[in-house]
């Protein structure tokens, strides 16, 4: 909380739009596109990226930028400090050996999902997910399952201010639309989403709650379509995931 205007730091705060402006879908920005994606002006834009260039956290050609790995000191170090990463890394190693498929945990962020533990086994999707990846949240299991844990109002708030540009022609787009389905994940009690993120790829995912109910984060595995009809994913992979849920019920306090 801020005591007096001085307290804030303006130029951190542009530095940090920056940084947020760089996404799976454009790694490689110009001067302009960061301008517009932030909403500053572009000489403060392009001195924002020459200083993150000459720290060593974006490269230059000449006319793009794009962020290098030291970036990833930024977020890895916040997601060290957090316990449930920890906690829920041995249980997904464990899943995704037993079901033969790759599983994530993420936790909502306003209208994204950000991935905070994750064991691969396959590669399904053709960007490669990590702790820290982010994804809109309206159009995948994992986040479909963390809006249908909010109350309504709120999530229709967060789908009605999301960029709810299809990723697929599966996507769903319309906010009466999600917001139906989401009406449909908290009666199931999980979601599945088939080739709205990616054309080939379906997930089903169920909430983590800790011990005293509330949904803390959520849990899935993704499988290639070609593996599995929407229809059988609740049947070969619900059982496996809900005995993980439960078991995470009983650590995370």
């Amino acid at each position: 909380m801020l005591n007096k205007p001085t307290d804030f730091v303006a130029s951190l705060a542009k530095g940090l739009k920056v940084i947020e402006a760089f996404r799976a879908e454009r790694p490689r920005l110009a001067v302009t596109d960061v301008a517009k994606t932030t909403g500053l002006d572009r000489a403060t834009a392009r001195r924002c990226l020459l200083t993150l260039h000459a720290l060593g956290y974006a490269d230059y050609d000449g006319k793009f930028f794009s962020l290098t790995p030291r970036v990833l000191r930024l977020g890895m170090g916040a997601l060290a400090t957090l316990p449930l990463p920890q906690i829920v890394q041995p249980w997904l190693d464990q899943l995704s050996e037993q079901i033969g498929q790759s599983t994530s945990v993420a936790i909502l962020d306003e209208t994204e999902v950000v991935y905070i533990a994750r064991a691969a086994q396959k590669r399904v999707m053709t960007v490669g997910l990590m702790p820290g990846s982010r994804l809109p949240a309206h159009s995948t299991s994992l986040g479909r399952v963390l809006l249908a844990a909010l109350p309504e109002p709120e999530a229709r708030a967060l789908i009605e201010r999301a960029d709810l540009t299809p990723r697929t022609a599966r996507s769903l787009t319309a906010p009466e639309e999600i917001m139906a389905e989401l009406a449909r994940v908290r009666a199931a009690g999980h979601a599945i989403i088939d080739q709205e993120v990616e054309i080939g790829l379906r997930s089903i995912a169920v909430p983590v709650y800790d011990g005293r109910g509330r949904v803390v984060a959520a849990l899935n595995t993704g499988v290639a379509a070609v593996q599995a009809e929407p229809d059988g994913l609740a049947r070969d992979y619900l059982p496996a995931l809900l005995r993980v849920q439960e078991a995470l019920r009983r650590v995370i306090h």
